[in-house]
């Protein structure tokens, strides 16, 4: 059974690792890796395949960043030839970003079987392009494997075949359970100066608060303020710390005492840092899940989740970008107030076993 697996960006090497060793279990899988190349610095790809142990790509198209469109266009136009080569019996894609809807339509375009992992998942929000990415895979897809039941029940009512869906669990807490022995042997908060539970970790990317100065201004107000109670680590993404130089905004982050900001972080010392947070400030939907996983509270600086599971268990506050709401919800957690979360069914470090098990009994 040959399967070529898509990896494109830095979440995606987080959630193929569990499933390239459930693979190496088994007899009769012959997987190809595919690295498209969307995310391509050393701490978002190269990095996170030595610490996680994913084989090296048997290919990497290297299309490298561009507009959506190009971006997209360009993964479609180097893949379709990889597919047509290697004849897979399956294209499996995870998460939602371009490499997981490009990959997708050209699998289903040459009629290969086309597997989602990470299926289902909705925000409502039709201006976030991964919604659109994640929609469009759904569409497309002969298997659809589900982290929660939100996602179950939104394809159920998107009208997709019921013998098409999998609840599974999540691969990404797969990745995180087998990892947080090592990274609890990160020397990273000795390295920063930081104490366990006496400092914050902001993680901020999405173009809805990063591209519009006003919005970036309004979360650096709340910034402001909590750091001047915790210090704040702030591992900035590429394109954010582009948008804080465009708009002039360096030397105000400059002047905050107690804000730090860092290079990305690879995956054991960026787990370590989470897991000892008093709290997180996020828009990442796959910090909303492992900060419910290791009960740090979570503060999701959007107006909605993909994730309502991880709101459901208690850890997660959906706060927007406004600063009033976030202090007050920030104010909440250290005074005690708000809960720290609970286990998701299935985020048990399985998930990859059932994946693999459901692609056996279905190709």
């Amino acid at each position: 059974m040959r399967i070529i697996n898509v990896v494109g960006a830095r979440p995606n090497l987080i959630k193929i690792a569990p499933l390239m060793r459930a693979y190496a279990e088994r007899d009769g899988i012959e997987p190809l890796l595919v690295h498209t190349g969307q995310h391509y610095d050393d701490n978002m790809s190269d990095l996170f395949f030595r610490q996680l142990g994913i084989p090296e790509p048997d290919l990497n198209l290297g299309v490298g960043s561009g507009s959506h469109a190009v971006q997209t266009a360009e993964i479609i136009r180097t893949f379709e030839p990889v597919a047509l080569e290697f004849e897979p019996d399956a294209v499996l894609v995870v998460g939602d970003v371009n490499s997981t809807i490009a990959c997708g339509l050209v699998a289903a375009k040459l009629g290969v079987s086309l597997v989602h992992v990470e299926a289902g998942l909705r925000s409502f929000d039709r201006t976030m392009p991964e919604e659109i990415n994640r929609v469009l895979t759904d569409a497309i897809s002969d298997l659809l494997f589900c982290t929660e039941q939100s996602g179950v029940d939104n394809l159920r009512r998107e009208g997709v075949a019921e013998e098409k869906i999998h609840l599974v669990g999540n691969l990404m807490i797969d990745t995180l359970l087998r990892n947080k022995a090592r990274a609890d042997a990160s020397t990273v908060l000795t390295e920063l100066g930081l104490s366990p539970s006496e400092y914050a970790v902001l993680t901020l990317h999405r173009p809805s608060n990063v591209d519009d100065p006003e919005t970036l201004r309004r979360i650096l107000e709340a910034v402001e303020v909590i750091q001047q109670d915790l210090p704040l680590i702030f591992p900035a993404h590429p394109r954010t710390r582009a948008r804080l130089a465009e708009f002039g905004l360096m030397d105000r982050v400059g002047a905050l005492e107690n804000f730090r900001v860092l290079e990305p972080l690879g995956y054991l010392d960026f787990l370590k840092l989470l897991a000892s947070a008093r709290l997180v400030l996020t828009d990442s939907g796959g910090i909303q899940e492992e900060t419910t996983i290791l009960s740090v509270p979570c503060l999701t600086l959007r107006e909605n989740t993909e994730r309502p599971i991880t709101v459901e268990m208690g850890g997660n506050q959906i706060v927007g970008n406004d600063p009033g709401r976030i202090l007050a919800a920030y104010r909440g957690i250290v005074s005690g107030e708000a809960g720290s979360g609970g286990t998701p069914p299935l985020w048990d470090g399985h998930a990859a076993r059932r994946i693999v098990e459901v692609l056996e009994r279905a190709l």
